[in-house]
C-alpha cells in the first residue's frame, strides 16, 4: 500500500481519518487490481486521473 499511494507521507492522524483513508486505499487498490490490462498499478491509477473514460470502466 506504501508504494502504490505513499501512505506514510499522509498527515491525517486524528479521530477516524487514518482508517477511513486506508479503508478508501484498500478499496480503489481491489478496483485497480480487478481491471484487467497489461498496465502497472501505478500507470493504471495515473491514467483514471487523468482520463474520465478510463475512470468509468474501472467503475463499471
Amino acid at each position: 500500500m506504501d508504494v502504490t499511494f505513499r501512505e506514510d507521507a499522509c498527515r491525517a492522524r486524528k479521530g477516524y481519518a487514518p482508517e477511513n483513508l486506508s479503508t478508501m486505499r484498500k478499496f480503489a487498490l481491489q478496483i485497480l487490481k480487478e481491471h484487467e490490462n497489461k498496465l502497472s498499478l501505478k500507470k493504471r491509477k495515473v491514467r483514471a486521473a487523468y482520463d474520465v473514460q478510463y475512470l468509468k470502466e474501472l467503475i463499471l
